[in-house]
């Protein structure tokens, strides 16, 4: 009995705090519904679990779309910022480029073309060469991840001034 008031307790505590889950977001009932059009299938896949996690739904058509984003001129570059004695590089920089416009589902623009920039940087360690390659995917889906809340955060500031 006391295990249970003590769960209920911790419960009540972190629901009143404002806890969310990682990931979650409280979207506006404007932007439950989206669609995004152009974009590699790594950034669908950010767009599908940030709005799975916070309620909303990716659209597979414009159609009931409150939103629609249009990716244009994606582009992940890398390169390397140092170089070992032995010629190998040792620092990377990670350079993620995107433009996107939000419209709404009757394709009225509601932003103009907007360019959106993200930059990492890690050490690339020689002596553990596998370790790096997946330390580089998981800094690349967090680029990804990056570029999309962003993206949301810009669509509900549009939507919130509309509303206005």
């Amino acid at each position: 009995m006391v295990i249970r008031i003590g769960l209920l307790f911790a419960a009540l505590l972190l629901s009143s705090c404002g806890y969310h889950l990682r990931g979650a977001y409280a979207l506006p009932s404007d932007l439950k519904k989206v669609y995004v059009t152009g974009g590699t299938p790594q950034l669908h896949e950010q767009f599908k679990q940030i709005m799975k996690a916070s309620s909303g739904q990716l659209l597979t058509s414009p159609e009931g779309a409150s939103i629609v984003v249009k990716i244009s001129n994606e582009d992940f570059r890398r390169r390397a910022l140092s170089l070992s004695s032995r010629g190998k590089s040792n620092e990377f920089e990670l350079l993620y480029h995107l433009e996107y416009e939000l419209t709404n589902s009757k394709n009225t623009a509601l932003t103009e073309l907007l360019p959106l920039e993200i930059k990492r940087e890690y050490f690339n360690d020689q002596q553990d060469i596998i370790a790096k390659d997946n330390e580089e995917a998981v800094i690349r889906k967090e680029m990804y991840e990056q570029a999309v809340r962003s993206i949301v955060n810009r669509a509900r500031v549009v939507l919130e001034a509309k509303a206005k």
